[in-house]
């Protein structure tokens, strides 16, 4: 597999989860150690804006870009045909949106700490949603909270009539957008043999 090929191998899917913990870690570590003590409490208040501004992109990207805007709707679509399949955003490639669309504005507008503190919280927010996501498909759900996850999920994947659900970590932006599922038999009956489907092939 090369580096920007939306099929991962074992080795290179996993390194996605390696190389973002690493950066999370590198930069919470970083912050306390090199930002002056008094910045201390704006740091932490951007760092739960980052997380925040995540949880946003996560619902938008998903949403507009991911099940709107070509060619991304069509490399999305395979992961919709083959969940089971190791398909996700090449880490060069997301790292580099990252670097470019959030650290570098950030760093020229607000300084090297506070865009820090923003970064680590977008990266934090991506690494949970990927571990979510990772889980949801790949994982047995033993844990209430990741069964109403997955089974959410599911209905994203096809178990409800109308488009829905796109949030993945989080249901909050469905609530606020009105993407909720519309709630019939066929939408729950569709949604169990989904995930249902996913624990069989684990």
């Amino acid at each position: 597999m090369g580096l920007f090929s939306l099929e991962h191998g074992r080795l290179a899917y996993r390194a996605d989860f390696v190389c973002y913990g690493a950066a999370v870690l590198l930069m919470a570590v970083a912050l306390p150690l090199g930002a002056p003590l008094r910045q201390w409490p704006a740091l932490a208040a951007l760092v739960l804006l980052g997380l925040g501004l995540w949880s946003l992109a996560e619902y938008g990207l998903h949403r507009f870009v991911l099940h709107g805007v070509q060619p991304f709707h069509r490399w999305h679509l395979a992961h919709h045909q083959r969940p089971q399949a190791l398909i996700g955003s090449p880490t060069l490639m997301s790292a580099t949106l990252f670097a470019a669309l959030v650290f570098a504005p950030a760093w020229r507008l607000i300084g090297l700490w506070p865009a820090t503190a923003v970064t680590l919280g977008m990266v934090a927010g991506y690494l949970g949603y990927a571990m979510v996501h990772h889980a949801m498909h790949h994982l047995p759900a033993r844990h209430s909270w990741l069964r109403q996850r997955r089974y959410w999920h599911a209905l994203h994947h096809g178990g409800a009539r109308q488009p829905c659900c796109y949030g993945v970590s989080s249901a909050f932006w469905d609530n606020v957008f009105g993407s909720l599922p519309r709630p019939t038999r066929r939408t729950a009956a569709a949604a169990s043999r989904h995930a249902n489907a996913v624990v069989k092939q684990q």
